[in-house]
């Protein structure tokens, strides 16, 4: 390990001292770094930057931190795994921001997460007025989420789940034989249930339209459960002289009304394909009894500035703030009473915190939208503000990019958040790829030089313009040179998809034109609209007229609900141009799995051409191995100990279970018989533990594993291990893989790709490559449209739809739409001046 100096100009006792870390990627680092600073730890995506700053360090705060705490207490944490590291001094009470929003449930919102909706529940029970003869209710009685406090109809949703007819008969013209009640189960289940009206006498064979109104309510309706006799393939009349004959049935089927089989299904099914099933044949409806106010009339009834909870909650922060003040004049005067009392303190509290709020520009988030509905960033600001409120002193704060998400314009006001929790006797560590970030930093740690292997060490610890004679490192390019980029002109757009009558959040009937053929950027403001736009509306409505069925958007946490929001649903119509785009392909940021089964070669498709080899392999097909053999998800060739899982879970009570390598398969996951067959001298398991760059060499003779890997490697992805778990992956990774998988596919034009803000995560170098990679797209004649805030890739693009002007009520147009050059010189423009430093 190399010896670390303390810089000139600070104390020793000023830093924080790591030695021998060696979480993930991380060599044996060594490192100083400052307390009471902004720090930025930057790199390649994957160098190691995030297992520095959360692994070792955040991760042995909170190991400390939990020492001190009852044993008990402890096991009601979420812990960290212990870090690997010899040593870490001078570290102080850690607080980490991430973007992950954690097992937040459906019911989570901006108010709940910020404690805004506790203090205002408290000024509604002690300071709100109360219609005659209503008792003063608790605070717990204003709360949707408390049995007290929701509408006994709907349960505090706000809305009520059913189904129709029309929804779980949508073509009356076909007969049950044929599948008219498409809301039943498919298959064996689906002809069950058919059976079973065949024993009761329903003529399965009449149109649906043509069946006794009485008979229909009752097959859809029906909360009954007969059991009766079934004789498959037999027709009423031969059914009820079997039973005459008392001749055996094949067996005795339980019917379950349509209705009845999607509620119970939706509610209790441990599967997210069949709950996503079931609701696809659901509708929902604005609660009768409370009108979507999700509470009960008691709660309805009372009042603070003439204005119900519910009403007050609906509105955006910064409007919030303005009744809140407007409410605290009129106590201004008056004094004595607890009443009075109650309300100043509370609404002068309501009104520092949302000031904060304001200040990151977040007053145009409702108090009562849900966490689910919020970006990383957006997320991470608002405990960015509580934190900033709270005036802790001494603290670390990690930060996971708190700049994700940030418009240029909003940047400002992030950087003077940080400054306010420095002032307040705080040390700020970063982990940040924003090169205006990175420029106010008072101190860097780079890591790299490239990824996972590749990188892992410290390549410069000290002030930022010493990074500038780091000839290793992958920053200094981009953070010392000119922010102008080399002039390009854009190419021609081949055609215009053209959309109008578009409404979602604060579009209101606005009509926009996509260039085709093209790369297309929409920017503005957090808040502007753009990912509504994007990412909402226009993948909505072009599924929609393609027939396609969009990506899984459920939640970790397997709520659904949100979709069925009666107003909620996107709107929009396209015009003219969908004749040229034959295909839609949408790629975000989420995991390629939720599973550590879930890896790179699953993903891509290389896991099956691989286990394909092994199975052609002579030893292979004298032991009449096939292709299944080779997975580790199928149970003939995986080890059965760990069923190919490849380590165990040791639970240890009280600390942080660690996983261990399988005493049988030692990590191989496969079972012994199966490691004997190789290809080139290599083993299933040997090729899963090699990175993309060894296997693109180890297959650089077999075309189909070959070209998918040199297509990750041009994506940046070559540190990665084949069986690598899809769960270590970041979410710019995850994005890349899927990218690669497109370009492999060599699907030739006349494709929309969609991406929401796809440089999230990713340093400037690997910007560039997605730059190129998107490219490639367009140049085989398709169309890529993006949100996006990063001015750098938007300058490369050919044109530039820009949202605006403002955030909220204050966006939801287009301000400018032209490109790059013409969007950088619009008056009026909020990303204008931004986007101008990056034209020549």
């Amino acid at each position: 390990m190399s010896k670390v100096q303390t810089p000139p100009g600070l104390a020793a006792d000023s830093f924080v001292r790591v030695r021998g870390a060696r979480e993930h990627n991380l060599r044996d680092v060594n490192v100083d770094i400052p307390r009471d600073k902004v720090v930025v730890f930057t790199g390649v995506s994957g160098s190691g930057k995030s297992s520095l700053a959360f692994g070792t360090l955040y991760a042995e705060a909170q190991r400390r931190y939990l020492e001190s705490v009852s044993p008990y207490a402890r096991r009601l944490f979420q812990q960290m795994p212990v870090p690997e590291v010899d040593s870490v001094d001078g570290l102080p009470p850690a607080i980490a921001l991430q973007q992950q929003r954690g097992g937040s449930s459906g019911r989570s919102s901006v108010g709940s997460i910020t404690t805004l909706s506790n203090l205002l529940r408290m000024l509604y029970s002690r300071a709100g007025t109360y219609p005659a003869g209503l008792e003063r209710l608790e605070a717990e009685a204003f709360s949707p989420n408390t049995p007290m406090g929701a509408c006994k109809t709907c349960h505090g949703l706000g809305r009520i789940l059913d189904v129709t007819e029309t929804s779980m008969v949508p073509d009356d013209s076909l007969s049950i034989r044929n599948r008219a009640v498409a809301s039943w189960p498919t298959a064996w289940q689906g002809q069950n249930l058919r059976d079973i009206l065949i024993t009761m006498g329903v003529d399965v064979d009449c149109p649906w339209r043509d069946l006794p109104r009485k008979t229909r309510d009752w097959i859809l309706y029906t909360d009954e459960t007969p059991a009766v006799p079934v004789y498959p393939g037999l027709t009423h009349e031969e059914v009820q002289e079997a039973i005459g004959q008392k001749k055996e049935p094949g067996y005795n089927g339980t019917f379950t009304g349509a209705r009845r089989y999607i509620l119970q299904t939706f509610a209790r099914s441990q599967s997210a394909t069949m709950r996503k099933r079931a609701e696809s044949f659901m509708t929902a409806a604005e609660c009768p009894e409370c009108h979507g106010q999700r509470l009960n009339a008691d709660a309805l009834r009372v009042t603070f500035g003439g204005l119900n909870i519910a009403q007050l909650t609906a509105f955006p922060l910064e409007e919030i703030a303005i009744k809140l003040s407007d409410s605290a004049k009129s106590y201004q005067n008056e004094s004595g009473s607890a009443k009075i009392i109650a309300a100043q303190r509370i609404v002068a509290d309501m009104s520092a915190r949302i000031g904060v709020l304001l200040h990151l520009g977040l007053g145009y988030l409702q108090m009562d939208r849900g966490v689910q509905t919020l970006s990383p960033g957006e997320y991470q600001r608002l405990r960015l503000g509580t934190q900033i409120y709270s005036n802790l002193f001494g603290v670390v704060y990690v930060l996971d990019e708190p700049s994700s998400g940030l418009h240029p314009a909003d940047t400002e006001a992030l950087l003077e958040a940080l400054s306010k929790l420095k002032a307040a006797g705080n040390s700020l560590f970063l982990v940040e790829h924003n090169l205006d970030i990175i420029r106010q930093a008072e101190w860097i740690v780079d890591v790299g030089p490239m990824a996972g292997e590749a990188g892992g060490e410290v390549l410069y610890s000290g002030p930022p313009d010493g990074l500038r004679n780091v000839a290793a490192s992958r920053t200094r390019t981009y953070l010392f040179s000119p922010q102008s980029l080399p002039h390009r002109t854009p190419q021609t757009p081949t055609g215009w998809l053209k959309l109008n009558g578009i409404y979602r959040n604060n579009l209101n009937d606005l009509s926009v034109s996509f260039p085709l053929g093209v790369f297309t950027s929409v920017t503005g403001v957090s808040g502007s609209g753009k990912s509504s736009l994007v990412s909402q509306v226009l993948t909505t409505v072009v599924a929609q007229a393609l027939g396609q069925s969009l990506p899984d958007t459920e939640d970790g946490d397997g709520d659904t609900l949100s979709s069925l929001t009666p107003a909620g649903s996107p709107r929009g119509r396209i015009i003219s141009g969908l004749n040229e785009v034959h295909r839609l392909v949408v790629i975000d940021q989420k995991p390629i799995g939720r599973t550590p089964r879930s890896n790179l070669a699953t993903y891509t498709g290389l896991f099956d051409t691989i286990r394909k080899i092994f199975a052609r392999t002579k030893l292979a097909r004298e032991r009449k191995y096939d292709a299944g053999w080779f997975s580790f998800n199928i149970a003939k060739g995986r080890c059965p100990h760990c069923e190919g899982a490849g380590s165990v879970m040791v639970e240890l009570l009280f600390l942080p279970g660690v996983y261990a390598p399988c005493p049988v398969c030692h990590g191989s996951r496969y079972k012994p018989e199966v490691l004997e067959v190789t290809y080139r001298g290599k083993s299933i398991a040997d090729v899963l533990a090699m990175n993309v760059e060894e296997a693109a060499a180890f297959f650089a003779d077999d075309p189909a594993p070959s070209a998918a890997l040199l297509t990750l490697m041009k994506g940046g992805l070559g540190h990665l291990r084949l069986g690598q778990p899809a769960t270590e992956l970041s979410g710019g990774e995850a994005q890349r893989i899927k990218l690669a998988t497109e370009l492999q596919k060599q699907r030739r034009g006349h494709t929309l790709y969609v991406l929401d803000e796809p440089t999230t995560g990713l340093h400037p170098l690997d910007v560039d490559r997605l730059m190129d990679h998107l490219q490639e797209l367009v140049d085989s004649g398709n169309t890529v449209i993006a949100a996006e805030h990063d001015m750098r890739l938007v300058a490369r693009g050919d044109w530039v739809i820009d949202m605006g002007p403002g955030a909220g009520s204050r966006g939801g147009h287009v301000v400018a739409a032209g490109t790059p050059s013409d969007v950088a010189a619009t008056a009026g423009s909020m990303t204008a001046p931004f986007l101008q430093k990056y034209i020549t």
